[in-house]
């Protein structure tokens, strides 16, 4: 059996009708816990359905947990996911999808067996073309201004035509709208929705505004 045969195409479409939901999916960085379903309640009244909370701070699993809990009408990933267990911990957190930065042989393994769909971070061809033998279709493009933003995304369509993308990294509200006219780009990943300045002061009207923007200008 080959490796590609091991990965259902039900992941593909699992994570199309995950990105199909937003043009935008805001990434989080949760500091303190007790902002966690507040930002996120903003997030989704203001039309932002498909959240990425990052492993970049300690109450990040917890605050997954938390939001499941109170938003389960939203789709919740867990983003800076580095290894395997890390993978498993969002599995235990119910998370809805799982994200990385980039990927390794062994996180491209677990992933295939795991029930939770991952969107690997790739920023090379060759990496792509790695994700693509272990039957892997969509992938997360970061950083992506710094590795050739929508330039890249246009020549990869070329030898690979069939993958999807989700750009993140250096992707705000003056530039999401190039990403999103390109044909291989589902959606576009970025923190510009939570201002830490409007987090800290716990601004959770403007977030909610900043969100409506964002579904409103790029709705599909």
């Amino acid at each position: 059996m080959t490796i590609e045969k091991q990965l259902p195409s039900t992941r593909t479409t699992e994570l199309d009708s995950i990105c199909l939901k937003a043009e935008v999916i805001p990434v989080l960085a949760i500091a303190r816990i007790e902002d966690a379903v507040p930002l996120a309640t903003a997030l989704v009244e203001g039309g932002l359905t498909v959240l990425e909370v990052t492993l970049r701070t300690d109450c990040a699993l917890d605050a997954i947990r938390r939001i499941n809990e109170a938003l389960p009408q939203a789709s919740v990933g867990v983003g800076t996911v580095l290894t395997p267990a890390q993978y498993r911990q969002a599995e235990q957190v119910g998370a809805d999808f799982v994200v990385t930065p980039g990927t390794t042989e062994a996180l491209y393994r677990y992933g295939v067996t795991s029930s939770v769909p991952m969107l690997p971070g790739v920023a090379t061809v060759s990496e792509l073309m790695t994700g693509w033998q272990y039957g892997y279709r969509r992938f997360k493009f970061f950083p992506a201004e710094a590795s050739g933003g929508v330039k890249a995304l246009k020549a990869f369509a070329g030898p690979i035509p069939d993958a999807r993308f989700c750009p993140t990294g250096g992707i705000g509200i003056n530039n999401a709208e190039d990403y999103l006219a390109l044909k291989n780009v589902m959606c576009v990943g970025g923190s510009w929705l939570t201002p830490k300045s409007l987090v800290d002061a716990e601004d959770w009207d403007a977030i909610r505004s900043l969100a409506r923007e964002a579904a409103e200008r790029f709705h599909h």
